[in-house]
C-alpha cells in the first residue's frame, strides 16, 4: 500500500489542515502582543478569548475556568503541585492510581521530598480503579485524588463521575488526566464532578507545545508562574498566540464531529481486532474489553518482542507503538502492564494501535495482513514461542 499507515494517534495527531491554515494567519499577519492595547494587540487577545470559549464548550465548563498551559504534562504538574502548596498545612495526602501517566505519578514523587505521602491505588485486571479503594483511601488529611479518565496505553475508561461523587462528598479536590479522552469521548466536568482537568492540543488535531488546565472557580492552588498578568495572573508569560488559536480550532472541529468519528474509530478498531483473532493465535487483549476509548487496541503476541514487530511494521510504512511515547527507549517494561497482571514477557510482547481520522478500512485490513506475517516470521524463529502460551 502507498504512504504511511498512521496507527499511534495516542502518542499524537497530526495537525488538522483547518488549525493550520487559522494558525498561520496568527504567526504571520495577526502576531500582536496580546497585552497590548493598541488595535494589533487586542485582535490576538480576543483571538485568545475566542479559543477559550471553544476548549471549555468541548468540557462543558466555563470559560473563565479554562488556563492555556503547554500542554498536558504542566497542566497535570501544575494541578498536583500547585494544590499541594496551596493545602499542604491542611494535609500533605495525595491519592492516585499505579496507571497514570507519568506526569501525574513523577510529579506525586517530587512531592515526596517535600513531605507528601502518596497513595498507589491498585486496578484490576482490565485496569479499572475500584470506586470503593478510593472511598476507602481517603483520610482527613487527604487533600487531592488524581484519576485519568483514559489510560493512554490500554484504553480503559474509569468511571470518573462515580470516583467523582465520592470524592466531592468526601470534601477533597478532584484532578483528572484527561489528554486523552478531550476531543475523543464526551467529557463533562460537571457530571464528573472535577475541580482540575488536564488536556492537550496534539491529542486532537492541534499544536504540539499547547494545552490548558480546568480548574474550577475557588480552587486553591498555587500559581505556576509569577510574572505578568496573563491568564488571569495565574501563569505569567506572553502567551502562546498561534498555539492558543489553534488548540481552539481544533476543539471547536472535535466538538463538531466527536460523535460521528467516534464510532467510526470504534468500528476500525474493531475491524483490526477481530481480524487479529482470526489470523493470530496465542494472543491477550490488554485492558477493558468494553469501557475503553473507542481508538484503542493493545495487544500482546506471545513469543514475539514488542519492538521486533514495530520495526518490521514500520519497513512496511505502519506505524504502531510499544506503548506510551513518553517512554519509548526504556527497557523496563511498561508499569500499566504490569498493574493489570502481565509478566514480563507479555508486556515486552504488546503493540498499541489508536485510530484517527485519517484511517480507514483498507489501513486495517493491510495492517492486519502484514501483522499476521510479521508474528509468523518472528515467532519462527523465535527460541521461547510455545504455542497456546498466551495466557
Amino acid at each position: 500500500m502507498d504512504g504511511i499507515i498512521y496507527l499511534d494517534h495516542a502518542a499524537t495527531t497530526p495537525v488538522h489542515p483547518e488549525v493550520a491554515r487559522e494558525m498561520t494567519l496568527w504567526m504571520s499577519e495577526f502576531f500582536g502582543n496580546p497585552s497590548s492595547l493598541y488595535v494589533l494587540g487586542q485582535k490576538s487577545r480576543k483571538a485568545i478569548e475566542a479559543a477559550r470559549c471553544h476548549v471549555a464548550g468541548l468540557i462543558a465548563a466555563k470559560p473563565d475556568d479554562v488556563y492555556f498551559t503547554s500542554g498536558g504534562s504542566e497542566s497535570d504538574n501544575w494541578a498536583i503541585k500547585g494544590v499541594f502548596e496551596a493545602l499542604r498545612d491542611k494535609g500533605r495526602h495525595i491519592i492516585t492510581s499505579s496507571i497514570e501517566h507519568h506526569a501525574v505519578l513523577e510529579a506525586c514523587d517530587a512531592l515526596k521530598k517535600a513531605g507528601a505521602e502518596i497513595t498507589l491505588l491498585p486496578v484490576d485486571s482490565d485496569g479499572l480503579v475500584d470506586p470503593d479503594d478510593v472511598k476507602n483511601a481517603i483520610r482527613k488529611d487527604t487533600i487531592l485524588v488524581s484519576i485519568m479518565h483514559a489510560n493512554n496505553e490500554i484504553g480503559t475508561i474509569q468511571p470518573i463521575a462515580e470516583i467523582g461523587k465520592i470524592v466531592k462528598k468526601a470534601g477533597v479536590l478532584f484532578h483528572v488526566d484527561a489528554v486523552q479522552t478531550v476531543g475523543h469521548h464526551p467529557v463533562d466536568v460537571d457530571e464528573m464532578h472535577v475541580d482540575l482537568l488536564a488536556l492537550s492540543a496534539h491529542k486532537l488535531y492541534g499544536p504540539k507545545g499547547v494545552g490548558a488546565l480546568f480548574a474550577r472557580k475557588g480552587t486553591k492552588m498555587r500559581n505556576l508562574i509569577d510574572g505578568g498578568g496573563q491568564e488571569r495572573k495565574r501563569r505569567a508569560g506572553t502567551q502562546n498566540v498561534p498555539g492558543i488559536v489553534g488548540l481552539g480550532k481544533a476543539a471547536e472541529i472535535a466538538r463538531s464531529s466527536l460523535q460521528q468519528e467516534t464510532q467510526r474509530e470504534a468500528a476500525l478498531r474493531d475491524r483490526l481486532h477481530h481480524a487479529i483473532e482470526s489470523a493470530i493465535p496465542d494472543i491477550r487483549l490488554n485492558g477493558h474489553p468494553t469501557q475503553r476509548l473507542g481508538n484503542n487496541l493493545n495487544i500482546s503476541f506471545a513469543g514475539v518482542e514488542g519492538e521486533a514487530m514495530l520495526l518490521r511494521l514500520d519497513h512496511e510504512g505502519i506505524c504502531v507503538s510499544t506503548g506510551s511515547a513518553c517512554t519509548t527507549g526504556s527497557l523496563e517494561p511498561s508499569h500499566v502492564l504490569m498493574a493489570i497482571g502481565l509478566k514480563h514477557e507479555q508486556a515486552h510482547g504488546s503493540l498499541r494501535f489508536t485510530f484517527g481520522r485519517s484511517n480507514i478500512a483498507a489501513h486495517v485490513d493491510y495492517a492486519a495482513a502484514t501483522l499476521s506475517n510479521v508474528v509468523k516470521t518472528l515467532r519462527d524463529i523465535s527460541p521461547t514461542y510455545e504455542p497456546g502460551a498466551s495466557s
